[in-house]
């Protein structure tokens, strides 16, 4: 798999700082925070690709024949899946805080002050609009190759492949925390 298959996910961790691989202290995210993550994060990545590369996908292609039923199970899932990306996005913001010389407790208390369904419209748009920048015209029809290899599995699924990758693949940042053998993660 491509690195623009997870592109929604990391597109998301993304959010906290362009600047978190340099933090000095690596800190893991939890493999469930990450589905999550995945969950919640894929119609928004879905959007931006559908305004992105509106004029490089084909009429007659995955997108414009089953994009909208496939995403459809993803939004149905936003809502349940939010705590745990708004878990991720605040473990990220206290690591880049924490890499700039801070403590991470006033952006984290800044956050954790504000009521999470106040965020989230923000939280959206900003992820839409980093994930449409870093879509290139001639991966398109890759990444809609790639929302049509994941459109048969039930969601879970494709949130927890998601996780398991970036686990196997010895992702760096995010590192993903251990998981106990038969377990499901932190």
């Amino acid at each position: 798999m491509t690195k623009r298959v997870l592109a929604p996910a990391l597109g998301f961790v993304a959010l906290a700082s362009a600047t978190t691989a340099q933090a000095q202290q690596q800190t893991c995210v939890a493999a469930a925070d990450l589905g999550d993550t995945v969950l919640y994060a894929m119609p928004i990545a879905y959007d931006a690709v559908s305004t992105t590369c509106s004029k490089q996908l084909k009429r007659d292609g995955f997108m414009a024949q089953g994009g909208d039923a496939f995403i459809a199970k993803f939004r149905t899932h936003q809502d349940k899946a939010w705590p745990g990306a708004f878990r991720l996005l605040k473990t990220f913001m206290a690591k880049d805080a924490a890499a700039k010389g801070g403590t991470g407790t006033d952006m984290t208390a800044m956050i954790t002050a504000l009521p999470e369904e106040s965020l989230r419209p923000f939280v959206d748009g900003l992820v839409g609009q980093m994930i449409a920048e870093e879509i290139k015209p001639d991966s398109c029809g890759k990444i809609e190759r790639g929302m049509e290899l994941l459109s048969p599995l039930p969601v879970e699924n494709v949130a927890g492949l998601m996780a398991f990758i970036a686990e196997v693949a010895d992702l760096k940042d995010p590192q993903i925390c251990p998981v106990a053998p038969g377990g499901k993660g932190k």
